[in-house]
């Protein structure tokens, strides 16, 4: 199991309901395809589950 997620935000929040936005920005992403490092744990892992068609994920 990686020690880090590398989380990119590859398709918008502009239609996303707003409890998916408050994910996406809570993940540290504001922009299109910027990326950020995040650790591998539970809770990030349930974010990432919640958006999971907003964002591409990498195991670092």
């Amino acid at each position: 199991m990686a020690n880090k997620l590398k989380v990119t935000l590859v398709k918008s929040t502009i239609g996303a309901i707003p409890k998916h936005k408050k994910t996406v920005e809570a993940l540290g992403l504001k922009k299109l395809n910027k990326t950020v490092e995040m650790p591998d744990n539970a809770s990030v892992r349930g974010m990432i589950f919640q958006v999971k068609h907003l964002v591409k994920v990498e195991e670092i």
